[in-house]
């Protein structure tokens, strides 16, 4: 595995020169003109793409952390103006969008369209993934292409489908993955992933795991929806009857990362050191803010330590859009007395980039068996839930934190399970997957209290992104009309 990415340079200039289109929603293989490129080395292509998005400086948890109160920034930097000002315009963190249809989808698609039933597993492994980008699509920004996205210079101007609707196609499309996995066992010279796939190596029961965890989320995600229940439950009865059951592990990318340039994990390349071990301007500007330390000291949390690293002169947060760090002490912010991104979130320049933990899977369980959906035990899955995001970070003592008689800590204690769910998933993916607990935010309201940027105009923070200057001028036709970004809420939401 440590040659993978050294063998993606090379594929990467093949796939580049074959891969010329009139968008950037085009994808690099023309079924009717493929390019000669095996499965896998596609895939690790795929994979490495994901992780970069989801990880890296900018990228999808960044966002999470910065809007649900986590993150702050340190004295001696301008790092995040437009994060405190709630600046969402059609530049702010387009990357999600342009590089998710650009480069993300482009590679999964290039292995769906592969001929041949010995290509099942990759196919399927495509759909997997391509349902997984699209759902955070359609949670960021709404309406979305889809039905007509990725068909190279066959329509480069793809329409815009709704949400509600791409929503339950991709639960059709993570039901036909799980069936071609199936079907896929009794082919003849069938391919069967190793090495190339960075996720689960080839374990192809894993992978429909992971398929339902997928639908998981999406349909916990809109559980409130009136009117939408019969079809949850039927969707949920299905997955019991396949029978693969769901992920109680964390989803994990990693193709051979290494203390190497351009080789290392994208968080710890990011917001870690760099390749000489000199710490990245991202992480001397990046650090908690008092009301997430506040939050974890009350609760006697004991992640607090590997969540967010400890000064020696204690922790220290820095509330979000402070302007004036030389008040009342002169330079009592800067990166060294701050609690700067913990050891259990940067681990080292090999560490696996996490796509879907193992917590938030508890925490959806634990949210469908509370409405009666599954017939889980609600306080079993949370109680998982928080043991599983201790063990990510490597903190102990998970079984004293949840036995306290504290609200959105332990479950008796706890009036309101579902705030306790929320706010301990947004707790299990903070400094990981940290956009989902956005999601939830938005969805929910959970957790209530936590504060404006002290540079915000608005009484909320955004509940949408803006579609990005790419649209505006490549499918101007198509682009539905911007809804207002903090009030306009996802379908799921209303």
């Amino acid at each position: 595995m440590k040659n993978i990415l050294t063998t993606m340079k090379t594929l990467l200039v093949l796939l580049v020169l074959g891969s010329c289109s009139d968008s950037y929603l085009d994808v690099n293989v023309d079924p009717n003109n493929p390019i000669s490129v095996s499965p896998d080395l596609i895939l690790p292509v795929a994979l490495n793409y994901t992780a970069g998005l989801e990880e890296r400086d900018r990228g999808q948890n960044h966002l999470g952390n910065m809007f649900m109160g986590a993150w702050s920034q340190s004295d001696g930097f301008s790092w995040y103006n437009d994060e405190f000002l709630y600046l969402v315009t059609p530049s702010f963190y387009q990357r999600i969008f342009d590089t998710t249809y650009g480069t993300i989808l482009k590679q999964y698609k290039g292995l769906e369209v592969l001929e041949g039933a010995q290509y099942g597993n990759y196919q399927a492994i495509s759909k997997i993934m391509q349902a997984m980008h699209f759902q955070i699509l359609v949670d960021t920004y709404g309406d979305v292409p889809y039905s007509e996205a990725l068909q190279r210079g066959g329509n480069p101007t793809p329409k815009y489908d709704d949400a509600e609707t791409i929503y339950d196609s991709l639960v059709n499309q993570l039901t036909d993955a799980i069936s071609l996995i199936t079907a896929t066992a009794d082919v003849t010279g069938a391919l069967v992933p190793g090495d190339d796939d960075g996720v689960f190596n080839g374990d192809m029961t894993k992978w429909k795991q992971f398929a339902n965890s997928l639908k998981l989320r999406i349909l916990v995600r809109q559980s409130d929806l009136a009117g939408k229940s019969t079809y949850i439950q039927e969707q949920f009865n299905a997955i019991n009857a396949e029978g693969s059951g769901y992920m109680t592990d964390d989803v994990t990318i990693n193709i051979g990362y290494s203390q190497t340039e351009s080789q290392q994990n994208p968080k710890w390349n990011g917001f870690g050191e760099d390749v000489s071990g000199t710490k990245t301007l991202t992480n001397n500007a990046t650090c908690a803010t008092p009301y997430v330390l506040d939050r974890l000291t009350s609760t006697n949390d004991g992640r607090l330590d590997l969540l967010f690293e400890k000064p020696g002169t204690g922790h220290l947060g820095v509330v979000q859009g402070l302007q004036e760090y030389d008040s009342p002490v002169v330079d009592q912010y800067v990166p060294d007395l701050v609690s700067n991104i913990g050891p259990g979130i940067l681990k080292g320049p090999n560490q696996d980039a996490v796509i879907y933990t193992a917590a938030e899977a508890y925490f959806n369980l634990a949210e469908a068996a509370l409405k009666g959906f599954i017939a889980n035990d609600a306080q079993t899955m949370y109680e998982s839930g928080i043991t599983a995001s201790f063990d990510y970070l490597g903190a102990s003592g998970a079984s004293n934190y949840y036995a306290q008689n504290i609200p959105t800590v332990g479950w008796a204690a706890s009036t309101n399970k579902l705030e306790a769910i929320i706010v301990q998933k947004w707790l299990g993916v903070m400094g990981i997957n940290a956009l989902q607990s956005w999601f939830d935010f938005n969805r929910t309201g959970y957790p209530s209290d936590v504060p404006m940027s002290l540079l915000s105009t608005k009484p909320n923070r955004p509940v949408r992104l803006a579609y990005p200057s790419s649209e505006l001028t490549a499918n101007s036709n198509n682009l539905p009309t911007q809804q207002d970004v903090f009030s306009s809420k996802i379908f799921w939401a209303n």
